[in-house]
């Protein structure tokens, strides 16, 4: 199924979510001089026009990024992840915003690698179009990440942040998540795996955290935003999580910090709030 295209919902409440755990994930990878390798399942197209296009039918940006655009009074964090945004409009404009990739291609290392796969024939074109010059640390494939991950694993600097990070518009993509980080953490258990999930009504986007929670690791984190309350006719996304094996010992203090003024800054009513919890073995 190769209908979904992210551009329609990029810089949502639910990229700001993602993008800025991702910062602060590969700035933890960063503190150390070896390499890393960043591997994206599920690439998108890199970067999206906010002002022309797929972006402004829904314009989601609005409820999101340009919420937090200029404010005065970002925790840290999040004051990182919209400088990195704001580098990419140098003229201060909100007009572009980056994908998982181009969030990572702006915080790798000479001596880091990325490794970046896209199904859509469309998005994959775009992909390699805007990673032109860049071809000695980016490797593009035109395939599925699932299936091409086990292949990748363990990465040669044995450090790496894999994000997974599908459509979900097949049910199976929630089992096929699960099935893809038991059989990478039986090749690289010490990497650090970040899974993106919607909240939705449908059952298999309530069960994933839950199953996600099963996996024999010895530390994961859970965190959640979510930004009104369900639709009672169960259409849409009203939220979004992050399950992420073996993180950082920082990120759950700082998102005990970040993810308050997320709900206070991005909420939409009532049924706006967070979940935040984590195991250590």
């Amino acid at each position: 199924m190769l209908s979904y295209r992210h551009a329609f919902h990029a810089g949502n409440h639910a990229d700001v979510l993602k993008h800025f755990i991702e910062v602060q994930l590969l700035r933890y990878l960063a503190q150390k001089d070896k390499p890393f390798w960043y591997i994206d399942t599920h690439a998108g197209a890199g970067c999206y026009a906010l002002d022309s296009g797929y972006a402004t039918q829904n314009a989601e940006y609005e409820s999101g990024i340009a919420r937090l655009w200029d404010r005065s009074d970002l925790p840290d964090a999040l004051a990182d992840y919209v400088a990195l945004v704001k580098g990419i409009n140098p003229d201060g404009q909100l007009k572009l915003y980056p994908g998982s990739p181009l969030v990572a291609l702006e915080l790798l290392r000479e001596q880091d690698r990325m490794r970046l796969f896209e199904l859509h024939p469309t998005d994959s074109e775009i992909l390699r179009e805007n990673f032109s010059g860049h071809e000695a640390q980016v490797l593009i494939q035109a395939a599925d990440g699932f299936g091409a991950l086990k292949a990748l694993l363990p990465p040669p600097p044995r450090r790496a942040l894999v994000l997974i990070d599908p459509p979900y518009e097949d049910k199976q993509d929630y089992r096929r998540v699960t099935a893809a980080l038991l059989e990478g953490l039986q090749r690289f258990a010490n990497g650090i795996y970040a899974v993106w999930y919607p909240q939705l009504q449908r059952a298999e986007a309530r069960q994933l955290p839950e199953q996600l929670k099963q996996l024999p690791v010895k530390s994961w984190l859970h965190v959640a935003l979510s930004v009104q309350t369900p639709n009672e006719e169960g259409f849409g996304m009203h939220g979004s999580g992050m399950f992420i094996v073996n993180p950082p010992w920082i990120l759950q203090g700082m998102l005990q910090e970040v993810m308050p003024y997320l709900v206070r800054h991005l909420g939409q009513g009532e049924g706006a709030g967070y979940t935040l919890e984590h195991r250590e073995n």
